[in-house]
């Protein structure tokens, strides 16, 4: 299991900060007598709610409708009542409808009575992802069932699976690789049947050794030689299609592309899992694993939780915390969202909760014209001309700088000693573009 070239263009080594809670088995979070359930836990359009104030509602049950092609149905993660309907505001600042179910104090389990999905045709098995509402758990929420149609004169020559969870702090991906191996690898399999691909590697980053060792013992157990494990070279954001592509196949993928178009369909480690048990087992995507971390909390783990729980029924399960954090952050630090409200819930991409500490109150200065994110862009972006244009309103002239090509990585504010808020001048410079 040779260690890769990692992509050689930017990328920043944050320290990871993994050591919190890499050792924490995953535990279960018991259910809580509250979820909050939006409607948009998902890239594209939101669900349209199907039920009213004083509906019965049961565990697995479609509540939210698909209402686009690029959506996904929301299903109900309890038994239980819906007590209200209401707008809800997400860590990401979107807005949405949500339904409030009261759980009932005993809850069944539809989902064990295991299926024999090589029974089943490619067509059956998309539709019963699209049905269960799988999305990429790793923070896209793109809806699995259109990544995963591959269409007519489309060849996919490598399925990569991605285990490379680069964003400090979050161990969720690392924890289902130990924990769930069989599991994850027939899920695995699963999106190998619906995309015919030539070949399947599976990507983890250097600091995860055991996941990969455990992943590669049960590859033989199971004679899936087929099957190749790649350990990378820790890099951030290495977790992003386009640098996994990169380091794995040492192909580009060219600006306003995807993946597939040099051949490529990449599949995160805990949407792999979540395929399993939709197609497995018929159970939707109603639960997820959350890391729950940071120097504040008093004790990091990672937990298994229905969607909807809100982030104080995390922090009482983690004992509280050991200080008051500074930030409270859905996601990774480079990538996630900071929020303050703690009855805020999570969604189907909230692989971590952060509570961390932010001593560093740097004041901002002007541009130093260092070019010290021009170095760090993994993109091959020019990010301290577009902030001038951005800052200067011209959001046209920025869009011809590839501005939509930018991720929203973190690594230009990083490494920015003017300490410019980059990033979010960028998402700025994105939506009034785009009206332009």
């Amino acid at each position: 299991m040779p260690i890769l070239s990692t992509f050689k263009k930017g990328g920043i080594h944050p320290r990871d900060m993994k050591s919190l809670s890499s050792g924490c088995k995953i535990s279960v979070l018991p259910m809580p007598n509250e979820l909050v359930i939006p409607m948009s836990m998902h890239l594209g359009a939101p669900a349209s709610l199907l039920k009213n104030v004083g509906d019965r509602v049961f565990r697995g049950e479609k509540i939210g409708q698909a209402s686009g092609f690029i959506s996904a149905d929301v299903h109900s993660p309890a038994d239980g009542v819906i007590t209200a309907v209401k707008k809800v505001v997400l860590a990401n600042g979107v807005v949405c409808d949500a339904a409030v179910i009261q759980t009932d104090s005993e809850q069944s389990n539809p989902f064990s009575v295991l299926r024999d999905w090589n029974s089943m045709s490619k067509e059956q098995i998309l539709s019963e992802i699209k049905d269960k509402g799988i999305v990429g758990t790793g923070g896209a929420t793109f809806p699995a069932n259109v990544k995963l149609s591959i269409p007519e004169g489309k060849n996919v020559d490598a399925l990569i699976i991605n285990g490379v969870e680069c964003e400090p702090y979050i161990t969720a991906d690392h924890r289902i690789m130990i924990e769930k191996p069989s599991e994850v690898l027939e899920g695995i399999m699963i999106c190998a049947k619906v995309t015919s691909p030539r070949q399947i590697i599976i990507g983890i980053e250097e600091n995860k050794p055991d996941a990969a060792e455990i992943i590669e013992k049960k590859i033989a157990e199971l004679n899936l030689h087929h099957i190749r494990v790649r350990l990378l070279k820790m890099k951030y954001p290495q977790g992003d299609e386009k640098q996994l592509v990169k380091a794995i196949l040492d192909k580009e993928i060219p600006s306003g592309k995807l993946p597939l178009d040099v051949g490529a369909v990449v599949v995160n480690i805990g949407t792999a899992w979540s395929i399993f048990k939709a197609v497995a087992y018929g159970q939707p995507l109603i639960e997820r694993v959350v890391t729950i971390s940071g120097e504040c909390i008093k004790n990091p783990c990672n937990v298994i939780a229905p969607m909807g729980t809100k982030v104080s029924d995390f922090i009482e399960y983690a004992g509280g915390f050991k200080e008051e954090p500074d930030k409270m952050i859905a996601g990774g630090p480079m990538m996630g969202f900071s929020f303050f409200n703690e009855e805020t819930p999570i969604t189907k991409g909230t692989n971590g909760l952060l509570f961390i500490k932010d001593k560093k109150n740097y004041e901002k200065t002007a541009c130093l014209s260092c070019g010290k994110c021009v170095s760090a862009c993994p993109i091959g972006l020019l990010p301290t001309k577009m902030f001038a244009l951005i800052t200067n309103g011209k959001y046209e002239e920025a869009m011809k700088l590839n501005l939509m090509d930018c991720k929203e990585c973190g690594c230009c504010a990083f490494s920015c000693p003017a300490h410019l808020d980059l990033v979010q001048a960028f998402k700025t410079g994105k939506k009034l573009g785009r009206k332009k």
